[in-house]
């Protein structure tokens, strides 16, 4: 089988993992640079051009869509869709997954535990705002972001206020949610395959309230319970993704999803000795051979 995997970074743990995984199960394999990528649109006849050529002969893509780039790097997934190349994530679940409010719309509509969150930009109404979420403390966050960027802790009526008028002077988009203190700067991943969990870690953080890896969080490896094991194998499939990333708190009232990540990273085979990678060729095989399309979910 051809295999092409849309990433930025050759030298990234992720991408090297997957070619090494799928080499070692006898596929040929290239990275390709989506970034670097162009296409010419004609009817009945959707081209993919890089580094001087017309990418032809892919049998399945795996793309590694890096945020700051979401809506060009879908759109490349998105011409490979049209040729009928099977891709491990559709052009628009990546596109959800990148925008908190509409994952967040989309989870709630689907019955996924979330923490009680408000979506503003220009009011004037802060204090009903806070009133809706239980007050300080609160997490505020920038409507698009990743890897724990353009999230607040504001941990007072004062500083909450304060941090909602400079988004609002910025003309930001930006989320409110209640702050789960019995979680305790702790949050749960589970990588899902699949519709399946495939490995899943506990992430805290060392120095504050972002368990993100990429904020310095500590990862270690964790058994789920059932519950949450089905909580994300519902978020990820209320996103639309059969390859997520699914981050969750545990609460009082169960487990939270906080975000639905549509480019997981890899760190989480080092911390639960699982092989995350061969676990996405093997979904690839199988499906790309049977000609499995992915479900069109709406909004």
């Amino acid at each position: 089988m051809n295999i092409a995997i849309l990433s930025k970074g050759p030298k990234n743990y992720s991408t090297i993992r997957l070619v090494e995984e799928a080499q070692e199960r006898g596929h040929n394999v290239r990275v390709i640079n989506y970034a670097k990528c162009f296409v010419t649109l004609e009817q009945n006849n959707p081209i993919v051009h890089y580094r001087g050529e017309i990418v032809s002969g892919i049998d399945a893509i795996i793309p590694r869509i890096s945020a700051s780039l979401t809506n060009y790097g879908s759109s490349i997934v998105r011409q490979f869709e049209m040729q009928n190349v099977f891709t491990t994530t559709s052009s628009i679940s990546i596109v959800r997954s990148r925008d908190k409010l509409r994952s967040m719309q989309l989870l709630a509509k689907s019955g996924v535990g979330i923490p009680k969150t408000v979506f503003a930009r220009e009011t004037a109404d802060y204090e009903g705002v806070l009133e809706q979420v239980g007050g300080a403390p609160v997490i505020i966050k920038v409507a698009r972001g990743t890897h724990g960027t353009g999230v607040v802790l504001a941990e007072t009526r004062k500083a909450a206020l304060a941090v909602m008028q400079a988004f609002n002077v910025e003309g930001v988009n930006f989320l409110v949610q209640e702050y789960i203190e019995e979680s305790r700067g702790e949050d749960i991943r589970a990588f899902v395959v699949n519709g399946k969990v495939i490995a899943s870690m506990t992430r805290k953080s060392s120095e504050d309230f972002r368990s993100n890896l990429h904020q310095g969080g500590v990862g270690e490896k964790v058994k789920l319970t059932d519950i949450e094991r089905r909580t994300a194998q519902k978020a990820a499939k209320a996103m639309g993704l059969t390859v997520a990333g699914v981050d969750m708190l545990r609460s009082d009232r169960g487990p939270l999803v906080l975000e639905v990540n549509s480019s997981p990273g890899f760190n989480i085979e080092k911390i639960t000795d699982r092989n995350v990678a061969v676990s996405i060729i093997e979904y690839t095989e199988h499906s790309a051979k049977t000609g499995r399309r992915k479900d069109k979910v709406g909004a």
